[in-house]
């Protein structure tokens, strides 16, 4: 049976890893390219938002397309578009192009829900949690080599080179997926919609009442981290005095406590505690961590601030595979696609919401959206755990 082989999920591990050393390249100084452009930190949250817009209409698309025909050619064709946006990022030297390039990318990208569709193909329930986790291992390690890479052609050679490094990228990406990537979809579904209203969709499972908390709760949660997301490279810049090859270092850090939380920690801690234990402590630990990173004083930025981020590290190592994991459990076999990329649709709301909400809050002070994501942090643990006890009230009349 496929779900014994674990090739498949190396080859995907790899593509992703691919795919995120190039988007690592990118995001961290793209914050800062939008400032010296004339952006507003506004503007910046809006620009940095389009992405995720994009993703929100695209990635039910995605996902449906690849029960229709396939994961394999989705994502060919998705990779193909995130190296035409960096092509473009290349060129990039207005705000608009710099826009148009971002949500170019944010359609391509958005075939994140194919990727976890395909991690449900080849996984049987009970194991999904881990490999979720184990591929947001392979983002961490494409924020190790990516934002040092970036800040380095960023600083010696502008950013024409950020854009083809990360266009080289996703070009080997799709030969390594053209030959080695194998199809994971048994039995195919030609009646998906290919273009259904990702709103309408979502107010569908509204009243499916464990869907509808897991989803509340996974918004409010990549909201206040995308927060912080989108200012961090503000705030080290501005309040720390970092260079933009500094800054990659920073993100490299991220990305290696992020490896080792979801590649190495993920599996035991949700064997040890359960899906449920960490899925209220993650918010609780993400909260800490982002609270701290604007108060640490200048001159201790190392140790103190790395101590934060691996916090954060932790406590979304702990959240997102466990919420997917949750969240893809509620779907028959054959609507996995569907599912996922619905996941991905709040997802990416709260990725408009979170950098235009952060960079307003950043221009009223540089503290603001880290206290205030903390704040949401709070009410994510508060109803991921009233959730857990509704759900288990109802289990409980159930069987009575």
């Amino acid at each position: 049976m496929a779900q014994n082989n674990k090739r498949p999920l190396v080859i995907l591990f790899i593509t992703i890893f691919f795919d995120l050393v190039a988007f690592g390249i990118v995001i961290p100084i793209l914050p800062i390219y939008a400032e010296d452009l004339g952006a507003s930190g506004t503007l910046i949250g809006v620009i940095m938002g389009s992405f995720a817009f994009m993703q929100f209409f695209f990635a039910p698309f995605w996902g449906n397309l690849s029960d229709r025909i396939g994961r394999r050619p989705v994502l060919l064709a998705s990779i193909a578009l995130i190296c035409a946006s960096y092509v473009l990022l290349a060129f990039a030297h207005t705000l608009f192009l710099l826009l148009l390039s971002r949500m170019l990318a944010g359609i391509g990208a958005a075939n994140i829900s194919t990727a976890y569709a395909f991690i449900s193909d080849m996984t049987p329930p009970e194991r999904r949690a881990k490999n979720f986790g184990i591929v947001g291992a392979a983002f961490g390690m494409g924020f190790i080599f990516g934002p040092p890479l970036g800040g380095f052609l960023k600083d010696n050679f502008g950013m024409e080179w950020v854009g083809f490094a990360s266009a080289g990228l996703a070009f080997l990406n799709i030969i390594l997926a053209y030959f080695m990537l194998p199809e994971s979809l048994e039995k195919k579904n030609p009646s998906a919609r290919l273009m259904p209203n990702p709103f309408k969709e979502i107010q569908a499972i509204l009243p499916q009442v464990k869907i509808r908390a897991h989803m509340l709760n996974y918004f409010i949660f990549l909201s206040g981290f995308s927060m912080m997301h989108i200012t961090a490279s503000l705030l080290w810049e501005q309040r720390y005095e970092l260079s933009e090859a500094e800054i990659g270092y920073v993100y490299a850090f991220i990305g290696l406590s992020v490896a080792l939380v979801q590649g190495l920690l993920i599996g035991p801690a949700t064997k040890w505690f359960g899906e449920k234990a960490l899925y209220v402590s993650g918010a609780i630990i993400m909260g800490v961590g982002l609270l701290a990173m604007p108060f640490v004083p200048v001159n201790q930025f190392i140790p103190w601030e790395l101590v934060a981020l691996l916090i954060i590290a932790v406590g979304n190592g702990f959240f997102n595979p466990t919420v997917s994991s949750l969240v893809s459990k509620t779907a028959n076999k054959a609507e996995q696609g569907k599912m996922m990329g619905l996941m991905q649709s709040v997802g990416s709301l709260s990725r408009i919401a979170g950098p235009v909400l952060g960079g307003a809050l950043y221009g009223i002070a540089v503290y603001m959206p880290y206290i205030v994501a903390a704040i949401m942090m709070a009410g994510v643990a508060l109803l991921a755990l009233a959730a857990i006890n509704n759900i288990h009230s109802r289990h409980t009349k159930t069987a009575a």
